[in-house]
């Protein structure tokens, strides 16, 4: 099948170890999954193909959901907007800080 790095990395905050386990792999074989902005946008198991591109809705995620596993604090920046916790609480959910 066709894999997009691009869900593996940005589950990091879920799924840490699986993601990081990703990651090594993608960088093992770093000649034809990564490039010098980081992993290409999608390969095949099947088929020995990869698509040596990036797309910026693809890429934008991924260090954005490793700072959230990390510390966070995009998620807390967000939490900041008094709209978008209007917003939330318009539609039902609750915010805990």
């Amino acid at each position: 099948g066709v894999i997009s790095p691009t869900a593996a990395l940005s589950s990091m905050p879920y799924t840490p170890d699986a993601s990081m386990a990703f990651l090594r792999k993608l960088y093992n074989q770093k000649d034809s999954l990564i490039g010098p902005y980081g992993p290409y946008d999608a390969y095949s198991t099947g088929n020995n193909w990869y698509v040596p591109r990036y797309l910026a809705i693809d890429q934008g995620p991924i260090p954005v959901m490793i700072e959230n596993h990390r510390t966070g604090m995009l998620w807390e920046l967000f939490m900041t907007n008094s709209e978008v916790r209007l917003g939330l609480e318009k539609l039902g959910f609750t915010f805990t800080p």
